[in-house]
């Protein structure tokens, strides 16, 4: 179901992708969930999952590596970590 996710929101800017964006974007509350690929440094991992618990979100751990995950997203490097972002809805004036 994840990668379906991932899938889903691709073209569209709700996707943070890369470590140091996501967790600046966890630290200033703008995400709903993170991935992980499977192979992601322990110490990343600890990081984010400390500051999803604080701002309760949910974190999920991929079954597939970061090359791998780089290749579903259609870039020529790995990645490791990918986060969403909050669908705001604009208001009409």
């Amino acid at each position: 179901m994840s990668v379906a996710e991932i899938k889903k929101y691709l073209g569209t800017k709700n996707l943070v992708i890369g470590a140091d964006r996501t967790l600046k974007a966890l630290r200033s509350n703008e995400l709903v969930k993170v991935f992980f690929a499977s192979n992601a440094p322990e110490a990343l991992v600890r990081d984010v999952e400390y500051y999803a618990s604080i701002s309760n979100i949910s974190v999920e751990k991929l079954s597939i590596p970061n090359d791998e995950l780089g290749t579903i997203c259609k870039k020529p490097f790995s990645i490791t970590c990918i986060g969403m972002r909050r669908i705001v809805e604009k208001k009409k004036y």
